[in-house]
């Protein structure tokens, strides 16, 4: 799908977790149509070059840094953008981590919480923060993963955590309805450094591409191509909805 300048003009988007990988190809994805992106993550170095790499570009952005699970990081970025931009269209929750490959019955309660706070309950508490600046036609995208359909032995609780986002997807849609549109992207497998235990593994990768139909892993502009699409006018009359984009990896009827 190529970008289609002019189909996000005049909006504003919130990227989290967008300084490299699947968020990073989101934003500059969603500059590329006309938007303006506001890049987030963890580490201010790694802000400022996400920023300056898609000012380079000729996309409008600024970086903000924010750790999902901080109140004030979160109330940080909503304020800073509303105080640029003056208002938020379109929001792409995409912080997660995987700091285990414990099987579930032997992951510690630490654990646990941390994959709770950051895969699931930081999107919830995000937009608590940014809903009463979404305009009439604004876009919510959540990012899963084809995880959250068939977790696997390595990947047991993030995989439930990322099923959580699905049932999550379908409520908000309910509720932020009509004037908030809020749909799920759920990524296969794609070479990034969040992923790079599985694909620099070249047997994993090998079986991976194998459970494809198209026989091959991910990019991240795919992903990048899949949010742009649900954040656009041409998804107009999609809510609660998962798309899963994952070459044709096994996910459901």
């Amino acid at each position: 799908m190529e970008a289609r300048k002019g189909r996000l003009d005049g909006k504003v988007a919130i990227v989290t977790a967008s300084s490299q990988g699947i968020g990073f190809a989101i934003a500059e994805r969603f500059g590329r149509e006309g938007a303006s992106v506001v890049i987030s993550s963890r580490k201010q170095n790694n802000v400022d070059e996400a920023v300056e790499n898609l000012r380079s570009k000729g996309i409008d952005a600024i970086g903000i840094v924010c750790h999902v699970s901080n109140p004030q990081h979160r109330k940080n970025l909503v304020d800073t953008t509303i105080k640029k931009y003056g208002h938020i269209d379109i929001v792409v929750s995409n912080a997660a981590v995987n700091p285990s490959v414990d099987s579930i019955l032997e992951t510690k309660e630490s654990v646990l919480d941390k994959l709770w706070d950051i895969n699931v309950k930081a999107t919830v508490l995000l937009l608590q923060d940014i809903a009463p600046y979404l305009r009439k036609g604004s876009s919510v995208i959540i990012i899963s993963s084809i995880a959250g359909y068939n977790p696997q032995s390595s990947l047991a609780m993030y995989g439930v955590t990322k099923t959580a986002l699905l049932g999550l997807t379908k409520a908000l849609a309910a509720e932020m309805a009509p004037n908030t549109r809020v749909n799920c992207v759920a990524p296969g497998f794609v070479p990034t450094h969040f992923a790079d235990f599985l694909t620099t593994n070249e047997a994993i990768k090998k079986d991976l591409e194998e459970k494809t139909l198209l026989k091959r892993l991910g990019t991240t502009h795919d992903m990048g191509a899949a949010a742009a699409f649900l954040a656009s006018d041409d998804a107009s009359y999609i809510t609660g909805e998962t798309i899963v984009v994952a070459g044709g990896t096994l996910s459901r009827l």
